[in-house]
């Protein structure tokens, strides 16, 4: 017996298949997937900037001076541990590498004598 397409309980080729799983999808599925390439390129600035206006402009506003106080507070830090940094490497040259050279040479002098 052969399976014709008016059977319903004969074997379906692949193609056949795939027509048969687009026939039962619903319409508005096949929309769906119609429209995902005429979605329009945005950047991620554009994306974000888009957010914002699903937030009250009172979180928006405090958002931004809670970025303005971080940004101006981390670039104070740098210029305060910049200050600080070069502050202690010229004083340790200044006073006590000295000390240390002295030292190390009272020693040397010390193990001449003893020899």
């Amino acid at each position: 017996m052969a399976a014709t397409a008016a059977d319903p309980e004969a074997p379906l080729s692949p193609g056949e298949l795939l027509l048969k799983g687009e026939a039962e999808k619903p319409e508005n599925e096949l929309e769906e997937e119609d429209n995902g390439d005429n979605e329009l390129d945005e950047t991620l600035s554009e994306r974000l900037w888009g957010l914002t206006e699903m937030f009250p402009e009172r979180v928006c506003s405090t958002a931004g001076a809670t970025f303005d106080l971080s940004l101006f507070m981390a670039q104070k830090m740098y210029r305060f541990s910049r200050a600080v940094l070069w502050v202690g490497i010229t004083s340790f040259m200044i006073l006590v590498l000295p000390v240390v050279f002295e030292t190390e040479r009272l020693q040397m002098e010390q193990q001449h004598h003893l020899q």
